[in-house]
């Protein structure tokens, strides 16, 4: 076992052997320890339904076996994480993103079929979602930064740019994903220009602590649980993001220093967001833990 004075990652690795998913396990073997692809392809396809999508509570908010598109986002990033976003599989991603879209082209972000199965509070269960750049704009941006081309994506991306322009209030998690959007959209002079403007309005409207002593001054979004802040780190989780331009040196660099801090005596890093059942928690650590050690190594953090 790794003791209190282990490295961050030695630390880490503890607590995912202790607590992860399997997914999770092989996640972390692949980015940290040179383990398979192969191995976290394997174990992601546990949770691939009939009709392309992926349910089974791959997103831990969302319980029950059936398609949605944040689990369905959540896929994506993990093959983009192994390198195989393309081919037949994302084909098939694809296709059931056409099928969930919205009339805008779009997806929303709970498709009513969850009805009659647990899920959080706050995202609730309505008859006709409306398309929302929350879960779309990641989708988009990942597609694009892999060079997918799909007749999915022209109205999608459309959809995305004409969110990212109204945008005037927002909150943190739209805002990530705008970011994610705009990190990936192929036409970027126009998104540099937009994330400028959103990098302002991040500022303007307090969305992110800057100052790491006083974080009780800076507000809560408005459904958030109680000290669910946003941080440099939460926007820029690379150096070559569009939000790293938002924050000076000292800024990120102070964020980054709370991020290594934040490693719990287990290992892993806490869940900020509302907890609403058991589970939820327990797997959505080791989700956060990965997170965590990603962004400190993007950024040149020393892990081991």
């Amino acid at each position: 076992m790794a003791g209190t004075g282990a490295s961050p990652l030695a630390r880490a690795e503890q607590f995912i052997w202790l607590t992860a998913r399997v997914l999770e396990q092989r996640r972390f073997a692949h980015l940290f320890l040179d383990g398979s692809a192969d191995a976290v392809e394997t174990a992601l396809a546990a949770y691939l339904n009939e009709d392309g999508g992926y349910g089974h509570a791959l997103e831990p908010d969302l319980r029950g076996p059936v398609s949605q598109p944040l689990h369905t986002a959540h896929a994506l990033s993990v093959l983009d994480s192994i390198g195989r976003c393309s081919g037949p599989r994302v084909e098939r991603i694809c296709r059931y993103l056409t099928e969930t879209s919205t009339k805008e082209g779009a997806l929303p972000a709970l498709h009513p079929s969850q009805r009659g199965y647990p899920a959080a509070p706050f995202i609730p269960v309505v008859d006709d979602p409306p398309a929302e750049l929350l879960a779309t704009g990641p989708v988009v941006g990942l597609l694009h930064r892999n060079q997918v081309w799909h007749a999915w994506l022209f109205r999608a991306t459309d959809f995305c740019w004409a969110a990212v322009d109204a945008l005037k209030q927002s909150h943190p998690y739209e805002i990530e994903a705008a970011v994610a959007f705009l990190d990936g959209v192929p036409d970027r002079s126009r998104a540099e220009e937009a994330a400028e403007r959103l990098g302002q309005l991040v500022r303007d409207q307090r969305l992110v602590v800057l100052d790491t002593r006083r974080r009780a001054d800076y507000p809560v979004a408005p459904g958030y649980a109680p000290g669910e802040h946003h941080f440099p780190y939460d926007y820029a989780r690379t150096p070559g993001s569009l939000a790293r331009r938002w924050f000076s040196e000292s800024e990120l660099e102070a964020s980054l220093d709370r991020l290594a801090a934040g490693q719990q005596q287990d290992g892993g890093w806490p869940v900020t967001w509302r907890q609403w059942a058991p589970g939820t928690e327990l797997e959505g650590r080791p989700l956060v833990t990965l997170r965590a050690l990603q962004t400190l190594r993007a950024h040149g953090r020393a892990l081991r």
